[in-house]
């Protein structure tokens, strides 16, 4: 777990938590970015209803929790 963002803007998941083939990526980031652009906590993911963190959120709490969420700031690797 690191306390260090990583070096990529908060719109761009690291590769691992979110593959750059994936089929919904484009929804999923448009979805992101408006939670970011609103200053939300999150956003309904569009393939599976479930509700997912913003890494605005994420880089707000300070620190990484370990969990694997997708918008993590903090994956550097």
């Amino acid at each position: 777990m690191s306390d260090e963002l990583a070096d990529r803007p908060l719109t761009e998941p690291h590769p691992s938590r979110l593959s750059p083939t994936h089929p919904d990526r484009q929804r999923i980031l448009a979805a992101h970015a408006a939670a970011l652009a609103a200053g939300e906590a999150g956003y309904l993911d569009p393939e599976t209803g479930l509700f997912v963190l913003s890494a605005g959120f994420l880089a707000r709490r300070g620190t990484c929790c370990g969990r694997g969420c997708r918008h993590c700031p903090y994956v550097a690797d």
